[in-house]
């Protein structure tokens, strides 16, 4: 901490001496010509180039010094040279720090080891006039200092490891780790291919309430919130299903919303209480299509995005310790086989008691109170699930587990569902929508208990005008990021994670 304050006020000092010269170190505005990565993309010996970024190096060579310049897109080198830029541009140079913002303008070339670098001029480039400035800039000179840094970059600037401090200041890990930066500029981009792939489809994207009177559309404990001007409480939506079903009954045939739920449970590498989803509904569909839409969607996302249906996942050592092959078509298997080739082929006919007893010799955790479909769901989740690395549609679950969508007609104890799970987790669940007015309010009635409270009359209302045969489907976006990103943890993938307080 000394070392750090120590350091600090080195800086500070130099902050001081700038302002003294009357330099401010804080500019408004630089416009550079190009990124780091097109100067070195589009290099021609000699051309005049203006770019800007933070410096990641620095090699003082005594009467000529090298800075690496870094910005969204790369990095690249620069050269400076006392005799080019003069007494007192290069005392100005001097006091620059790892982690300052600058300005740089000058000529292509390339060094001795053959790196493309960009050599400072003077007040003028080498073919005598000055990459101009943009209106209301500083003066072309060859640097602009545009902010100083106060604190000094992480220690090991090449890959902070603490991950305490990665996620607390996150800003320290984009600035240390370019990979990291890459996880989230490739997040951005799968996400703008989602869209790009329901619009082109015809899917219509809308936004809906985050603030609900009585959170529905799953089993989740919700966050509590107090509206002051309404003078009553609202929930921190849990799902955003139910506000879209109602767009289905006004003639929305295909509607998406990708947004916010919040969810107050645990933390684990697999949940965060705040996260990303994407349901979309199209009318006349049902599980069927929608499998066709989330394989559809998944390779679209992965082909324009990585380039490749095969997703590496690798050690910290950069082994590869699997491999994702996304080739459709995916496996589609029933819950209830699967379940049997893990528990026993005769798990359905045996008693309640004997399912509970070998659920725990099997290694489920098997909770008192649980009912005999939580029992079976326990298997599928503690045992099946995590093993499910490769695609697979699990289809035709228990209908207690899912009030909202249609029964199976050739087998009523089941619903038209699926879970599509990949890299052994849970990616995306959909099922055919429930339509029925009558049996809707029955199932959501027994799922209550009786607390007549729970269930939101207006949805149901909505369905009593007449909701058409629908299939839909959510897409947990986070968990679509660690698999094709091949990250093992939720929190790496978040840009803020919620943490627990210093």
């Amino acid at each position: 901490m000394d070392d750090t304050n120590s350091l600090i006020e080195q800086r500070k000092a130099k902050l001081a001496a700038l302002r003294a010269k009357g330099i401010d170190p804080f500019k408004n505005k630089f416009t550079p010509t190009e990124s780091c990565a097109d100067a070195r993309k589009n290099y021609t010996e000699g051309r005049e180039v203006a770019v800007a970024g933070r410096i990641s190096a620095h090699r003082d060579m005594g009467k000529s010094m090298f800075i690496d310049v870094r910005d969204q897109s790369g990095r690249i080198q620069v050269y400076a040279q006392k005799n080019v830029l003069g007494d007192e541009q290069w005392h100005i140079f001097t006091h620059l720090d790892l982690g300052d913002f600058v300005g740089v303008r000058g000529t292509l070339f390339t060094t001795k080891t053959g790196e493309i670098s960009i050599k400072l001029g003077g007040t003028a480039t080498k073919s005598g006039a000055a990459v101009p400035a943009a209106a209301g800039e500083t003066p072309a000179l060859p640097f602009v200092i545009l902010a100083k840094a106060l604190r000094p970059p992480p220690a090991k600037w090449h890959g902070l490891e603490d991950t305490e401090i990665r996620y607390r200041q996150r800003y320290l890990d984009l600035m240390a780790n370019p990979e990291v930066k890459d996880v989230f500029l490739k997040r951005s981009r799968i996400i703008t291919e989602i869209r790009n792939f329901l619009q082109s489809r015809g899917f219509v994207e809308v936004e809906t309430p985050m603030m609900q009177a009585i959170p529905g559309g799953a089993a989740a404990q919700p966050f509590k919130t107090h509206h002051n001007a309404l003078g009553c409480d609202f929930y921190l939506r849990i799902a955003l299903e139910l506000y879209l079903k109602r767009l289905l009954v006004g003639g929305v045939d295909k509607v998406f919303e990708i947004g916010r739920n919040f969810r107050n449970e645990g933390l684990s590498r697999k949940h965060n209480p705040e996260f990303t989803m994407l349901e979309a509904y199209e009318a006349f569909g049902d599980y069927e299509s929608m499998m066709d839409l989330v394989e559809g969607l998944v390779c679209h996302v992965a082909e324009n995005v990585l380039d490749t249906l095969f997703i590496e996942h690798k050690d910290v050592g950069g082994k590869v310790t699997k491999t994702i092959n996304l080739t459709p078509p995916w496996r589609r298997v029933k819950y209830k086989d699967i379940v049997r080739e893990k528990a026993g082929a005769d798990w359905f006919e045996i008693s309640a008691k004997e399912r509970r007893e070998r659920a725990v010799k099997l290694g489920a955790e098997i909770g008192k109170e649980y009912e005999d479909f939580e029992v079976t769901q326990a298997v599928f989740e503690k045992l099946i699930e995590p093993t499910l690395i490769q695609p697979t549609f699990v289809t035709h679950a228990p209908k207690e587990l899912i009030p909202l969508a249609k029964l199976s007609p050739d087998d009523p104890t089941t619903v038209e569902v699926f879970e599509c799970c990949i890299n052994g987790q849970e990616i995306a669940p959909a099922y055919t929508e429930q339509n029925d007015p009558i049996e809707q309010r029955e199932r959501l009635e027994h799922q209550a208990g009786g607390e007549q409270q729970k269930l939101d009359e207006d949805f149901l209302v909505a369905l009593e005008h007449g909701m058409p045969p629908a299939g839909g489907m959510g897409m947990g976006i986070d968990r679509l990021c660690m698999m094709l990103l091949g990250q093992e943890s939720i929190r790496d993938v978040i840009l803020f994670p919620q943490l627990k307080p210093k």
